[in-house]
């Protein structure tokens, strides 16, 4: 049903929040190129760098630099009424991420480079082609085919391969890409859809079991496919990060969905149920518990990553040793999995506090996204895409802290990695959208038409002349 502009609703608070976000992404890129710089000046005092190698360096963060300005000018033009904190935040941890990579390696640093175009890219063809996010909806199986299909990908043989003990990537000839990256992100918009959709008959359910109300195994039956797929990663992937991740998201969504505790107890006990089978059985799970318990612990050497981790952390302090004076070369993965210790070792206790505060805004940021959608799909898919971030976010942190046994994925938009860039910039590109979808809903920003309806509109009024009637109104749809 489409929405009717009100006179009185004016740009005004659309300029207001894009300005304050264009203050905010400015002192996002201020941080990082005085990160940069400082980086860069303790490296060359460290290992007498000559100056030309000192300006060699400087492109590759004038091109990230120049990204962020094609983000928020994006976001300026196509959802003028989105959260002005959603792109800062992303900027701020991804400059930092950026920063630290370069300062691990001029050729990694490169890379990320090249990914980060790529990733702005589909943030900024996101914006463009999802124009509606509730068009999404109509998509929500062919959201699950793919979705399974990518999550089931890297067990084809000629296709997948084991990288760190985890069977995750895919080889496409020069490419090699991680497509569970972007299953969650399609799995959430399933969810979202499916949930929306038959949310009250798995709220009304049939069957008593312990006290618990379940719905007919109809209702549930396309959410258990999905669900079976996040545990086929973990037995046939050994992919423990990734699976818990979709069983979080699934488990999240549907709580949210039905306002049920009893669907989150359920999600507990299956949770830990599965974990200690999969303990029992598997022995690359015994393995991370064994490390995680005991690092200093492991005959084989298995737990030297975290004991760097560790001391890298402790020679970090309150105040860090200083960007570029650090010994972050020591943790063999700094640049991926462990780029939070890297971070607070030459940062310190003050540097991690504030990316994970940075962390904190983002996610509260897109649960304020939830809190506001007016209409149920979005709500879940706000919901949903924010659950993966602070997810991820956690059993990455949480790993590195030893506060959960450490898995295999990336800290959003910091660790080095093309396939987790290029999704969590789609990620946010959708949950801006949403934003600017209730934006126009709540009518503080005028609900102007997209571009393919002025387009379907323009059509019709040329039609409409050429045949000498009159061509029918339109109006912005939700």
């Amino acid at each position: 049903m489409g929405t009717t502009i009100i006179g009185s609703v004016d740009n005004s608070l659309a300029h207001s929040r894009r300005g304050k976000e264009l203050g905010l992404v400015a002192l996002a890129g201020l941080v990082t190129t005085i990160a940069y710089i400082t980086s860069d000046f303790g490296r060359l005092q460290l290992e007498n760098a000559s100056l030309n190698d000192f300006l060699s360096r400087w492109p590759v963060l004038v091109v990230v630099l120049g990204l962020l300005l094609i983000s928020h000018l994006t976001v300026r033009f196509t959802a003028g009424g989105a959260d002005p904190m959603v792109l800062p935040m992303a900027a701020l941890v991804h400059g930092i991420g950026f920063v630290m990579i370069a300062r691990l390696s001029t050729r990694w640093a490169g890379l990320q480079m090249v990914w980060s175009v790529v990733a702005v890219a589909g943030f900024v063809l996101t914006l463009l082609i999802v124009e509606r996010v509730g068009d999404l909806r109509r998509y929500q199986y062919t959201a699950l085919a793919l979705g399974v299909v990518l999550l089931l990908l890297p067990m084809v043989p000629g296709l997948g391969f084991s990288s760190g003990g985890a069977r995750i990537w895919v080889n496409l000839g020069p490419i090699n890409f991680q497509p569970g990256e972007f299953a969650k992100i399609l799995l959430a918009i399933f969810f979202a859809a499916y949930l929306a959709e038959r949310r009250d008959l798995i709220v009304e359910g049939h069957t008593k079991i312990f006290g618990v109300t379940l719905p007919e195994l109809r209702h549930l039956g396309p959410i258990l496919v999905a669900w079976a797929a996040s545990v086929v990663v973990m037995v046939g992937e050994k992919d423990l990060g990734s699976s818990l991740l979709f069983f979080t998201l699934f488990v999240v969504m549907l709580w949210v969905a039905t306002e049920r505790v009893s669907f989150l107890v359920m999600g507990l006990v299956l949770f830990a149920g599965g974990a200690t089978i999969a303990y029992n059985i598997f022995d690359h799970v015994q393995t991370r518990v064994d490390i995680w318990l005991n690092p200093w612990d492991q005959a084989s050497g298995k737990g030297y990553q975290p004991i760097q981790a560790l001391y890298g952390l402790a020679q970090g302090g309150m105040t860090g040793t200083g960007l570029g004076r650090g010994a972050p070369f020591a943790i063999p993965a700094g640049h991926n999995d462990f780029i939070f210790a890297a971070i607070g070792e030459e940062m310190g206790l003050l540097g991690t506090t504030a990316v994970l505060a940075a962390f904190a805004l983002l996610v509260g940021a897109g649960m304020r996204t939830a809190l506001r959608a007016q209409r149920d799909f979005e709500k879940l898919l706000a919901a949903g895409l924010t659950t993966i971030a602070a997810i991820q976010t956690f059993i990455i942190v949480g790993g590195v802290l030893r506060v959960v046994p450490l898995t295999g994925v990336t800290l959003p938009f910091m660790s080095y990695g093309g396939s987790s860039l290029v999704a969590n910039y789609i990620l946010l590109a959708i949950l801006i959208r949403i934003s600017d979808s209730t934006a126009r809903s709540l009518h503080e920003v005028p609900d102007t038409q997209s571009v393919s309806e002025r387009l379907v509109a323009r059509k019709l009024r040329k039609q409409a002349t050429a045949s000498g009637t009159h061509a029918p109104s339109t109006e912005a749809s939700p």
